[in-house]
């Protein structure tokens, strides 16, 4: 079996580099048989831009900010011939807000994944929580290292009991006579107490230094170790000043003799060898936020006499004897502690036998074989597998509808354009874009659900609207919390959106005082139809004349001007499309969907076979670039997508996944083939993680969306168009479901 590693490794120094290693070397040489080797590469992770002098194991380094590396490692990965990813999981070591870069590389994986957790928070953050239920969802397999972590992942994470195994932490299989490390590190005579690990405020290094001055009153033979370095980010930020407080600590009490720091990052057999030379060791954290400590692990595997402070993972590694717990911050139980083992060496023999016995059943060949046994059931589950189901539309796979946000957003005037978080932004008032946006939802919603929400909310939005229309028809876009205008007249676009949703309102007009409302609204907007340059503003209003033509096709006035609005959009078509290049510009930009879908609605007026044909044209165009992984890329609004460039994958914005439900559900209603309902899923996905980023963008608490995808993570924020997106959205999805039933009847 052919093993990919993806994790830091020496000689960075980082311990789960060192864990890294020792897995290696545990699964690639399982025991005396040399039939049963294992192959193994190592994709490891920098922190830097030149790369570490790595040995041979390293086929591949993955630079942490760099995105593209991680896209780049996916596919090394996939053609290497590795039957099994295994991948070191600590939110601090890959790049992106809280390591979000892990997911497209994880998501592009075409081999089974086993994720050992370092780290399973308690209290995470959203962006925590959701990057790794993601990371759970993907894998095939879960290693944690204590039970206080299988809990954790079935009860916050909501992550299957079954696919969580507990194997915990190895630790080298090295033996070393106590009397004779002593002797080598000239300590026969002392009584050591010993600390390891990378040095940081959070280990609680000072409750040590302030319990010593009674042990060193009756025994003042004793030495207290501290070896090695501050943590490289403590070191980024805040230099020594950590380990400056404890020299002044230990000279302010008098102990400089006592206090022994070692400012070194060892190999293991040095640091097995400090271990057998201590007489007790001693990991003084100061909170119980500790699920795994591999320090701890060791002093165990060396079968040293642990006390500890009661973080989760001592709690249960001392438990049964291994070990002595004391409190937090608690020097004189520390103390006490410390001078009754001393006084007694009986029960310091004792607390070392009991670790011992326990770390020879955790030694890194064991721990091996448990891995290598649970990446043999996985494989062999993998290829038992039947293969995927085309998809079936389904309206219990969707989250319950909500207008929470939406009515969180909404004032007497309109709706709130943007939030932070979850909660309305004043400061940046309202516009028409989103007025009209919220007023197609409503529509959508009153007509598919008659939710009474809906319909009370209808005409604030309306009202905005007609508010915002100058004399003669045009828009004016901005206004402010306080009611001041802020611009005379508004983008096309703007004025194209609300000629959409007054388009949607005369089809499907709840009572007809709001269908005269709209009808006048409309009708003195006619006039600037002709005179819209903007493709997207002309697609906008051909979608809005559409939908008033549906339920008025003998107006021939305006059937007219449709059939303008078409033309120019077709002949901006031709005269951009090349062999290769089948779009309206020269580049993909924002909103991209809209066009085709524009003149699928024209077409369904029209009946022309030039708009069809363009229409299906661009729309194959868009979809091969944007699907041809199997699910949603969006061109990111970042750099866009240049003719003859390659597409921008961040700003990805949830008003184009919109779009693209929109153009696949108007596909389907106009041809009946259920390709696009596919396609239209898979587009409506996006929103809930089936993305580049593996990010799910609805906030299941707010039932807001946030503002899309950027190179760091998710834009939390969840303003109106996001928010809105996302709604009609799902309200087109519950649509497709209806129109799959009925074509399937």
């Amino acid at each position: 079996m052919k093993f990919a590693y993806v994790g830091t490794y020496p000689p960075r120094e980082c311990g789960i580099g060192t864990f890294t290693q020792n897995l290696f070397a545990a699964m690639t040489n399982r025991g005396k048989d040399a039939r049963k080797q294992n192959e193994g590469i190592v994709i490891a992770m920098d922190d830097q831009e030149e790369s570490y002098d790595y040995s041979k194991d390293v086929q591949l380094t993955i630079r942490q900010e760099q995105q593209g590396d991680y896209i780049e490692a996916a596919r090394f990965i996939n053609l290497s011939g590795s039957d099994i990813c295994i991948l070191e999981h600590e939110f601090g070591i890959f790049g992106g807000q809280n390591g979000v870069y892990i997911l497209p590389l994880l998501h592009r994986l075409e081999i089974p994944l086993i994720v050992t957790l370092h780290t399973v928070l308690k209290t995470p953050s959203y962006n925590e929580k959701a990057i790794l239920k993601e990371i759970c969802k993907m894998a095939a397999g879960i290693v944690v290292m204590t039970h206080k972590a299988v809990n954790f992942l079935t009860e916050i994470y909501d992550v299957p009991s079954e696919k969580i195994k507990l194997i915990e932490h190895g630790v080298p299989d090295l033996n070393f006579n106590r009397a004779v490390v002593k002797k080598q590190f000239k300590l026969e005579s002392k009584k050591i107490l010993l600390t390891f690990g990378f040095i940081s405020r959070n280990k609680g290094i000072e409750t040590v230094i302030r319990a010593l001055p009674s042990i060193v009153a009756k025994y003042p033979e004793t030495i207290y170790i501290i070896l090695g370095k501050t943590h490289p980010a403590v070191l980024r930020h805040a230099g020594e000043e950590y380990r400056l407080f404890l020299l002044r600590l230990a000279k302010n009490l008098k102990l400089e003799k006592h206090v022994l720091f070692l400012n070194e990052f060892i190999d293991q057999e040095e640091l097995f060898q400090y271990l057998y030379a201590s007489d007790i060791y001693i990991t003084p954290y100061l909170n119980e936020a500790q699920i795994t400590s591999g320090t701890l692990s060791y002093a165990i595997g060396a079968g040293a006499a642990v006390i500890s402070t009661p973080y989760w993972h001592a709690a249960e590694l001392l438990a049964e004897g291994r070990g002595l717990l004391f409190d937090f911050n608690n020097s004189e139980e520390l103390a006490h502690i410390l001078m009754d083992l001393l006084d007694h060496p009986a029960k310091l023999n004792s607390l070392r036998d009991k670790a011992f016995a326990y770390g020879q059943e955790i030694t890194w060949p064991k721990t091996g074989m448990k891995y290598y046994n649970l990446a043999k059931q996985i494989l062999k589950e993998h290829t038992e597998q039947p293969p995927k189901k085309e998809t079936i539309l389904d309206p219990l796979l969707l989250p319950p509808f909500f207008l929470d946000h939406i009515k969180r957003m909404t004032d007497d005037t309109g709706i709130i354009q943007h939030a932070k978080f979850g909660i309305p932004n004043l400061k940046e008032g309202y516009c028409l874009d989103d007025n009209a946006r919220a007023l197609l939802m409503v529509l959508m919603a009153y007509r598919q659900m008659k939710l009474p929400l809906a319909l009370e909310l209808m005409p604030i939005y309306l009202s905005y609207i007609h508010y915002m229309q100058n004399e003669d028809g045009s828009f004016r876009n901005f206004l402010s919390f306080r009611r001041d205008f802020l611009d005379e007249r508004g983008s096309e676009d703007s004025f194209g959106r609300a000629i959409w949703s007054l388009g949607y309102l005369l089809g499907n007009a709840p009572n007809d005082a709001y269908y005269q409302s709209a009808k006048q609204i409309f009708f003195d907007a006619v006039p600037n139809f002709e005179k819209l340059q903007s493709i997207r503003s002309i697609a906008n209003t051909i979608i809005g004349t559409s939908y008033y033509l549906k339920s008025n096709p003998n107006d021939e006035a305006i059937n007219k001007v449709l059939a303008l609005l078409t033309a120019k959009l077709v002949n901006q078509y031709k005269q951009n499309k090349t062999e290769n290049w089948h779009w309206f510009e020269e580049l993909l930009a924002y909103d991209n969907a809209i066009l085709p879908l524009s003149l699928l609605h024209a077409a369904s007026i029209l009946n022309e076979d030039d708009i069809h044909n363009t229409a299906t044209e661009s729309m194959q165009f868009l979809s091969d670039i944007t699907l041809k992984d199997g699910y949603l890329s969006l061109v990111g609004n970042e750099k866009w997508y240049v003719k003859n460039g390659t597409s921008s994958m961040y700003a990805q914005q949830p008003l184009d996944a919109l779009a693209m439900v929109l153009m696949f559900h108007q596909a389907f209603h106009l041809t009946k083939d259920k390709a696009y309902l596919n396609k239209l899923y898979s587009s409506f996905m996006w929103f809930l993680g089936e993305n580049d980023m593996r990010m799910c963008l609805y906030d299941f608490e707010t039932k807001g969306c946030c503002d899309g995808l950027e190179s760091y993570g998710v834009n939390r924020n969840q303003g109106a168009e996001s928010t809105l997106s996302y709604l009609v959205a799902h309200l087109t999805m519950l649509q497709a479901f209806d129109d799959f039933y009925k074509s399937d009847q």
